[in-house]
């Protein structure tokens, strides 16, 4: 395979998963924008149900003749054509595989019909303007292997990967996630926006178990509001006024029963 000649990385997709998309229609209709953004999904922190548990661990500075060491050694331990290059100007190139475990839709353009495996490997269209959305769910647990540079970064391979699939939510939305198995536990830790995942595969070595990429939603403790459109952000003011006119009617509700009944127990009561 030839190597890359620019700092955008080339693809190659494979889906892993035979599990149907789901398809709404989003566009200009409130109720259809709630029915996946709601401020109970988007604004709590849901409590995690698999084992992952965060872990650092180092990541030591290589000198170039260690790297061509790290790549003869890499490049015999595999069994594909997934080789790893050494360029001319130091760099090195080669494949990173990212498993897509997103638990909510995303959006692309409603003039576009929903992304296949051949319009992702086409790329984008040509209007980046977009007014009206489609919602689906992507295939649950693709896979996707990314033919990158050495110093393509985290937060790079998030934004072309939504390019592919012509989603058009805010990359911010979205992490990268390195994710090992050590002792018979998994380990979980979110890759900064510079980091750079083909060097940790180098790092790793071939090993599913040793690394794996994986993109999920960007689940922190605060919300990144500017991450939202302008109709996700009306919604949201919407739901959150309902909210708290049930919320107010139920505590009118409860201290009017209370007050009721000790008008009942005073009128109860004799006097003297």
């Amino acid at each position: 395979r030839a190597k890359a000649d620019a700092e955008t990385p080339s693809f190659e997709m494979t889906w892993s998963s035979t599990t149907s998309s789901g398809y709404c229609s989003q566009e200009d209709s409130d109720s259809e924008l709630e029915q996946y953004f709601t401020a109970r999904t988007s604004l709590a922190r849901r409590p995690r149900r698999d084992q992952d548990e965060p872990v650092e661990w180092e990541t030591p500075d290589l000198s170039q003749a260690e790297i061509e060491q790290k790549i003869k050694e890499y490049n015999a331990q595999i069994n594909s054509n997934l080789f790893m290059s050494l360029n001319k100007d130091g760099s090195y190139t080669g494949f990173i595989k990212v498993q897509l475990k997103l638990v909510r839709p995303v959006s692309v353009p409603s003039s576009k019909k929903p992304p296949s495996l051949q319009d992702a490997r086409r790329g984008p269209g040509r209007s980046t303007s977009v007014r009206r959305r489609t919602s689906f769910y992507l295939p649950k647990d693709a896979v996707k292997h990314l033919h990158v540079l050495s110093r393509t970064r985290a937060r790079e391979v998030i934004e072309a990967l939504l390019r592919k699939f012509l989603v058009v939510d805010d990359p911010r939305k979205f992490a990268l996630f390195e994710r090992a198995e050590r002792h018979g536990q998994v380990y979980l830790r979110k890759l900064l926006d510079d980091e750079q995942p083909l060097r940790l595969r180098l790092l790793a070595g071939p090993s599913d178990k040793a690394l794996t990429f994986v993109l999920k939603e960007n689940d922190s403790g605060e919300v990144n509001w500017d991450a939202f459109s302008m109709p996700e952000l009306h919604n949201f003011l919407r739901i959150l006024q309902r909210e708290e006119e049930e919320h107010l009617r139920q505590i009118l509700q409860k201290y009017s029963y209370c007050r009721q009944k000790i008008q009942e127990a005073l009128h109860a009561c004799p006097l003297g």
